[in-house]
């Protein structure tokens, strides 16, 4: 709607990549007054510039032998939630990982195809908030005003680190992509995460010598169970350094960057080898360490807390700032609660937690209570409904331990409600001083083995708990503290079906926590 003085909405989105969109589809399915804010001509701008090699890191599992949709979204991470079985990502590429541009047309489409309410072409320039608590937006030369703001901008720009000398780097940003033109080079990439290997990959058999560089050893996602660690496709680089090639990876700061004719001396100090110091020479020097959040567009009456990196918005539990009220977050800014642990911070990831979000804003702000189903409080129920959630939820396998279903039991009513997809903080805050509650949960084991690749293990119902693959975790909360927890021993296929090692030690876990149980 129009109103003296610019526009008004209930809900105002700024940005239309993949965030964005995915919570415009679940507003426009509610009916809800909101808006979305792009400064560009069309979806996604994001991606038409990065990666800047065009190949994305998120799997498009096509095949996976599995009938039921829902099912197949464990391994479909690039398709945002929607009930048209033609807007999903496998119908735009049968590569497992696809290119950027895919992604693109995907999310045009997308827009278009449900009629999503986007202003394209309208740049945001301050934001601020009136007296009357509505933010206002001002953006190509208009005002628009909400009772609530979400940004979905993504990443604003590249992080610079503060390094003297930083400024003779080329960004990744504006590098050049082509492999042939670091022939015969001397090349030195700052950061060793994806974008890093990914430049480096692209120069291997071109360059004299690459060496990444940064203070931290390399995390890589095999290990760490994170797919925003290095990923597996990127390991030539890792193989050339122990096969003596004059590649390397070095663990180490970077103290200065000079000119010197037409090289570059860097100054750098180890940080696994007792402080040593060294020079070395490269003919290029190039700067891949990642993305920062951009707050110049807040004013002071709004400006959101940063997370402890400073890269990031800090959150509360249901994405809301920590510090500014009405201010919600979409998309990859919503990751600083399970940083480097589960995938908000990307599709397969952020695309349930604005399902949640999407409800949690109708529950505020429309009155509209959360989703919940009622269920005997017996342990047999209980323990048949917990089970064909994890083993038919995408919600929980992609957003584990982050994501969790929340089991309550209402004393007045000996029954048990039960609430979806909830960020286990949350549910916790918000259930776990009704007296008994459940949280449900995909977890994976220990994270320290000596070789992920030979695990040692132990298949009886009695050690699930030292499982090491993604694994069902209940945990029982009485008045808000943690009581109990029964682990699910690990499945090859992921199925926990197995009448002797799930379902029986389940049902017996559950008669002993619910009042009224007695073992069998």
């Amino acid at each position: 709607m129009t109103a003296p003085g610019g526009h008004v909405h209930r809900y105002l989105i700024v940005g239309a990549g993949p965030g964005g969109l995915q919570l415009s589809y679940f507003l426009e399915r509610a009916g809800a007054d909101y808006l979305t804010l792009e400064r560009e001509d069309a979806p996604g701008g994001f991606f038409r510039h990065y990666p800047r090699h065009r190949r994305l890191i998120s799997l498009n599992k096509v095949h996976t032998g599995q009938d039921d949709p829902e099912i197949a979204l464990r391994w479909d991470w690039n398709s945002l939630l929607n009930d048209s079985p033609d807007l999903l990502f496998p119908r735009y590429s049968r590569e497992y990982f696809p290119g950027a541009g895919d992604l693109v047309r995907y999310l045009g489409d997308f827009q278009r195809e449900h009629k999503l309410n986007v202003a394209f072409g309208v740049s945001v320039e301050r934001i601020a908030r009136e007296e009357d608590g509505r933010f206002a937006v001002h953006a190509g030369g208009e005002v628009f005003r909400a009772e609530c703001l979400i940004m979905a901008t993504g990443w604003g720009g590249p992080y610079v680190p503060d390094i003297p000398g930083i400024e003779l780097a080329v960004g990744y940003e504006e590098m050049p992509v082509r492999g042939e033109d670091f022939t015969d080079q001397r090349v030195l990439i700052i950061g060793k995460g994806n974008s890093a290997f990914e430049t480096a990959q692209s120069m291997l058999g071109h360059a004299a010598v690459i060496h990444l560089a940064s203070p931290s050893p390399v995390r890589l996602a095999w290990t760490s169970k994170h797919p925003g660690h290095v990923r597996g496709q990127y390991g030539a680089l890792l193989d050339s350094y122990w096969f003596k090639t004059l590649h390397g990876v070095l663990e180490c700061e970077v103290d200065r960057i000079r000119r010197v004719g037409d090289r570059f001396e860097v100054e750098i100090t180890y940080t696994l080898a007792e402080g040593e110091r060294a020079t070395l020479e490269y003919d290029r020097v190039l700067r891949c360490t990642g993305f920062t959040m951009d707050t110049s567009v807040f004013d002071d009456s709004c400006r959101p807390d940063l997370a402890p990196n400073g890269r990031m918005p800090a959150i509360r539990p249901d994405f809301r700032s920590a510090n500014v009220d009405g201010l919600y977050f979409a998309g990859t800014l919503m990751q600083a609660r399970d940083f480097k642990r589960a995938s908000s911070a990307f599709i397969d990831g952020f695309r349930y937690n604005l399902r949640t979000l999407a409800a949690l804003l109708a529950e505020r702000y429309e009155g509209v209570p959360l989703e919940e189903r009622w269920l005997p409080a017996d342990a047999e129920t209980l323990a048949g409904d917990i089970l064909d959630r994890v083993n038919h939820s995408s919600a929980l396998w992609t957003q584990f331990e982050y994501l969790c279903d929340v089991y309550v039991l209402d004393e007045r009513t000996g029954r048990v409600r039960r609430h979806t997809d909830l960020p286990e903080d949350y549910a916790v805050g918000r259930f776990g001083g009704e007296g008994l509650c459940l949280t449900v949960t995909l977890r994976w084991g220990r994270q320290e083995q000596p070789d992920v690749f030979a695990i040692r293990r132990h298949p009886t119902p009695e050690r699930a708990h030292e499982s090491a693959f993604l694994h069902p975790v209940v945990r029982v909360w009485r008045d808000g503290e943690q009581v109990a927890e029964r682990h699910l021993l690990e499945d090859l296929q992921a199925t926990w079906r197995d009448p002797v090692r799930h379902v029986a030690p389940l049902r017996a876990f559950l008669t002993e926590q619910l009042p009224g149980e007695r073992p069998r």
